[in-house]
């Protein structure tokens, strides 16, 4: 079996939604899986409604209108016959929001994040669905949360395997092309869950581990992967091939094109992992499996935007030890901030980290309590694997470097633009 993710930028409008087609019919669909994310930038809107709905009431009507009027206009696009079934599927999608939102009676933000962003996908993977069925490109949609089950940590859910193993090789039809929803799972309560942003790579993952998939491949508005972000860096090149490892290695240090949780369940049975283009689908992309660590041996450029450096040191003096720096990463995992780079001296602790979930405000109250708190916002955080001097030069080139760490073949550098 092999598994396609489509992601949101495949799926953005209606010509998108045929190129998916064009993709299937050039490179073959039969005994399939599609992992289909939200359309465009869905996640985004929705992520407004419930801003909204927590502290701009008079705004949330028209916040859900927007998400509304762009899948209609879609639909519109799509299908010529308004009575076709899928508008039908599509508006019971949408009473579901208004209907949970009219009725929420937590107060719990993350759980609210869950249960609203999660109908990006239901509404993408439908309408997919019933357009494919239109042109003759026969499929099976299902619903990804009687699938995939997980714990009830809203909005950065884990993934209870067992269970979810059983659910997908008894339920999963073979010989047959199937259509399901990336980033989403459900609780033990069939609450819906998230897997953590861009978690559709992850999604098609469990369900290549579970199926003993033959690969998986991810198609991107990029020829593959390549050795920097083209839209920082100039003359990006593309890598043919990535080794597991350093595929992972390139994940964790905020390579954007995979997400870094896909790669292990994948490197467990050595399923290949591709990354090709929707526009040019029959080119060879990039392929992540067993193998060469780099080709070509060349060096990767990652780029981690609005991060935060925090600077810890003792009010008095003494030497910051373990059972401080214990102290404080079990702080950083209480607050969900998630650490990219450290770096300690004798009485000074450096931490650069991702403040995704607004938490640093509380975290540094309590910090203050016992260190001298000093922090830089809105930093860069740029790794090179691979560097030489040339490459270190060129970063540096402009920028105020205010922390550099070098280690076998990977520098981090901390700038202020």
């Amino acid at each position: 079996m092999k598994i396609f993710k489509f992601g949101g930028a495949s799926i953005k409008d209606a010509d998108g939604i045929k190129n998916v087609c064009n993709v299937l019919e050039k490179v073959g669909y039969d005994d399939a899986l599609l992992v289909i994310s939200a359309m465009g930038k869905t996640t985004n809107a929705l992520e407004i409604v419930i801003k909204n709905y927590f502290e701009k009431s008079h705004e949330l009507h028209s916040s859900l209108q927007e998400v509304k009027k762009y899948h209609n206009q879609i639909l519109m696009d799509l299908f010529d016959d308004e009575n076709n079934e899928v508008f039908q599927n599509v508006n019971r999608h949408l009473m579901d929001l208004e209907n949970f939102i009219r009725s929420n009676k937590s107060p719990n933000y993350n759980f609210v994040y869950d249960q609203v962003v999660g109908f990006g996908e239901l509404l993408s993977s439908t309408i997919v669905s019933h357009y494919l069925n239109h042109v003759g490109i026969n499929n099976n949609w299902i619903d990804v949360r009687n699938f995939i089950k997980t714990d009830a940590n809203y909005r950065d859910a884990s993934v209870s395997w067992e269970i979810t193993q059983a659910h997908i090789s008894k339920g999963i039809k073979r010989k047959t092309l199937n259509i399901t929803q990336g980033f989403l799972g459900s609780d033990e309560n069939n609450f819906t869950t998230t897997l953590g942003r861009e978690g559709s790579d992850y999604s098609a993952a469990i369900f290549a581990y579970c199926l003993n998939a033959e690969s998986v491949t991810i198609w991107k508005d990029v020829p593959g992967v390549m050795n920097a972000d083209p839209r920082f860096f100039e003359n990006a090149i593309l890598l043919n091939q990535i080794s597991y490892r350093e595929a992972i290695e390139l994940a964790f240090y905020g390579a954007t094109v995979i997400h870094p949780k896909t790669l292990q369940p994948l490197q467990r049975k050595e399923i290949p992992l591709f990354v090709k283009s929707f526009l040019n689908p029959l080119l060879p992309g990039t392929s992540v499996s067993k193998g060469a660590d780099l080709v070509p041996q060349i060096p990767c450029f990652i780029l981690k935007k609005n991060q935060l450096l925090i600077s810890l040191s003792s009010i008095d003096f003494s030497f910051i030890m373990e059972e401080n720096i214990s102290e404080i990463f079990k702080l950083l995992h209480e607050f969900k901030i998630k650490v990219s780079l450290i770096q300690n001296s004798a009485i000074s602790f450096s931490v650069c980290v991702e403040d995704n979930f607004g938490n640093f405000a509380e975290l540094k109250a309590i910090l203050s309590k016992k260190f001298k708190v000093s922090y830089n916002e809105n930093v860069s955080l740029y790794t090179i694997r691979h560097f030489d001097e040339k490459s270190a030069e060129m970063v540096e080139k402009d920028k105020t470097v205010l922390l550099k760490q070098i280690s076998r073949g990977t520098m981090q550098l901390v700038t202020k633009e």
